[in-house]
Formats: C-alpha cells, sequence, structure tokens
C-alpha cells in the first residue's frame, strides 16, 4: 500500500517537473524601451498595479533605455510568445522609427503583435517667457524679423515633436533650424534660460512650466485642446492646419496566441478604463483610450501613412 501510494506521488512530481510552466503562471515582464521618469514611465507602473489585480499573477516592470527606444523594442521581439513578456511603448518605436532608420532590427508590423492602445497625447509648442511673444500669431513676425531666433529644439532627433516642429516650419514657410538635444530636463534649462526660442515636446511635460510661468505655451497638436492645458488653443484654433497624436500602447512578440492576446487586451483595456486610472492619466495631461487589438493595428498603420511625406519632405537622415 504504502509502495503504491510513494509511486504515484513519484509519477505526480515528474509528471510536474516534465509539464511546462503555463504563461499565466509565469510572472508577466512589462517592458519600456525607456529609462524610468517621466509620463509613460508613470503611465506604465500605473498600470502594473491594476493589472497584478486583475491578472492575479506578478507583473514585472522592465526599463531597457537606449538608441532611443530601439534596444528595448528589440529586446521583446525574440521573446516567448506565450504573453509573458509585453513591450509597452509609445508611438515612434512603431510608426515613426520605420520611416527614419535604414537599419532598425525590428520590424513592427511584422514582428509585434498589438495588444491594446492605452492612451494617447499631442505635442506642444512652447516659446521662451522672456520674448515679446505670447500667441502664435506674433510668433511668426518675430521668427521673420530676426534669423537668430528662427530655430526650435525638441527632446530626440526623429521623434515626433521633431516631425510636427518641420510641419510648423513648412506650415509657416519659415525656414526653423533644428536643434536636438537628449531629453526634455536640458533643452526646457536652455529654453527657460532664454538660449533656446522654441521647444516642441509632448503638452503634458509643458504643463508644469506653463502654469507656474517658467515658459509660455503657444498651440497644441490635438484635435481638441490638450486637458493639461486647457487655456491654449490648437493649431487649428489658431489658423495652422497641423494635428498629430501620439499614444502609447502594448505589444505581444508576433506568433503569440490569439486567445493569450484577447485575455491581455480585456485586463489591460479594463485596467486603463478603471476610474482612479483615468482621473490620474487626465492629471497627467493624457487621454484614455482602452482600444482592440485591430484598432491599435489600424492606429499604428494609418500613422506610417500620414508620417512617411512629413518624413521624406525633412530630408532628415539619422546617425545609426
Amino acid at each position: 500500500m504504502h509502495a503504491t501510494i510513494f509511486r504515484l506521488i513519484a509519477a505526480t512530481l515528474l509528471l510536474g517537473i516534465a509539464m511546462p510552466a503555463r504563461a499565466d503562471d509565469k510572472p508577466l515582464h512589462l517592458v519600456s524601451a525607456y529609462a524610468a521618469g517621466g509620463i509613460g514611465d508613470t503611465l506604465m507602473r500605473l498600470m502594473t498595479e491594476q493589472l497584478r489585480i486583475s491578472l492575479a499573477r506578478p507583473v514585472i516592470v522592465e526599463n531597457k533605455p537606449g538608441a532611443a527606444g530601439r534596444v528595448g523594442t528589440q529586446y521583446v521581439k525574440p521573446a516567448p510568445a506565450d504573453g509573458s513578456v509585453l513591450l509597452f511603448t509609445p508611438i515612434a518605436p512603431m510608426s515613426i522609427f520605420p520611416l527614419v532608420y535604414g537599419r532598425l532590427g525590428y520590424d513592427p508590423v511584422a514582428d509585434f503583435q498589438p495588444v491594446s492602445q492605452i492612451a494617447a497625447f499631442d505635442v506642444g509648442v512652447a516659446g521662451d517667457p522672456k520674448s515679446p511673444v505670447r500667441t502664435l500669431s506674433e510668433l511668426i513676425p518675430w521668427l521673420k524679423a530676426d534669423s537668430a531666433h528662427a530655430s526650435f529644439g525638441t527632446p530626440a532627433a526623429g521623434s515626433l515633436p521633431h516631425f510636427v516642429g518641420v510641419q510648423f516650419a513648412a506650415a509657416t514657410g519659415i525656414e526653423l533650424r533644428h536643434v536636438p538635444y537628449k531629453g526634455n530636463s536640458p533643452s526646457l534649462a536652455d529654453l527657460m534660460g532664454g538660449h533656446l526660442p522654441l521647444f516642441f515636446t509632448s503638452s503634458q511635460d509643458l504643463a508644469e512650466g506653463h502654469k507656474s510661468g517658467k515658459l509660455r505655451v503657444l498651440a497644441t497638436s490635438g484635435a481638441a485642446r490638450s486637458p493639461a492645458l486647457p487655456d491654449v488653443p490648437t493649431f487649428n484654433e489658431a489658423g495652422y492646419a497641423i494635428a498629430a497624436e501620439g499614444w502609447y500602447g502594448v505589444y505581444a512578440p508576433a506568433g503569440t496566441p490569439s486567445e493569450t492576446v484577447a485575455a491581455l487586451n480585456k485586463a489591460i483595456v479594463a485596467a486603463a478604463r478603471t476610474p482612479a486610472i483615468t482621473e490620474r492619466m487626465r492629471a497627467l495631461g493624457l487621454r484614455p483610450t482602452g482600444t482592440s487589438p485591430a484598432e491599435l493595428a489600424r492606429i499604428q498603420r494609418a500613422d506610417l501613412e500620414r508620417w512617411a511625406p512629413v518624413i521624406r519632405a525633412s530630408g532628415f537622415r539619422p546617425e545609426q
């Protein structure tokens, strides 16, 4: 009798060793291709807390910065296609960089499966608060009057703000020199110090400085006014046909089973639409969304098509 029980226990243990762990038994690794800190990282960590509860499994945040987001994106590409590793990313690696870099190291369409868009944001243009410019209509003659003013900064070359700046230059007919920085901090310091005439970045990154009077936001790129800057007109309201929207989304490696993607989508959308999280998103200047995988795929394709002519016309060629 004891020998039979022992054999059953041994067989059960061996079976447990032989059976691979299911994806939903593993921790979920949520990978960001950018450094910790900033609006995107805050959003990812807000989502993480909710996903731990709804999925009833550990959720581990990993920041894999480098090469403007390409290192972390490449890191997720060969990950197991079982829903245990996901990429949390803004628009640039999926819909801007394919148009910019000749050697990207991944195919954003073939190598990844969209899961859900989480939130959207717009881009703002801020001016030197020490200048006499207070509106976009005052900006144009000021730029034309002195070529020393005819430049704009962005947090990175080849980024969404860079190409919104290119669109603005084309719309105004003014030749503006692009001054790329490495992140928001040094560029905002130069703007507020009077060393940079204009700066384009996400609206939420400008909101605090605008409210405190350290900088002056002149316009934003959304179809509607930014929730972070309700007193600032859109480019369209100011008479310029410029509309651009960035976003944050979640992707799985290509080949992830459709039922796994559906389960992850359900949990992510529910988290994104949780009242506490949507309220926090709006406070950060983001527009909460939460889409289906098919809708994120459509948005990604539309942005690839939308930015292709702008980037080609800019003539921008990055260092690889």
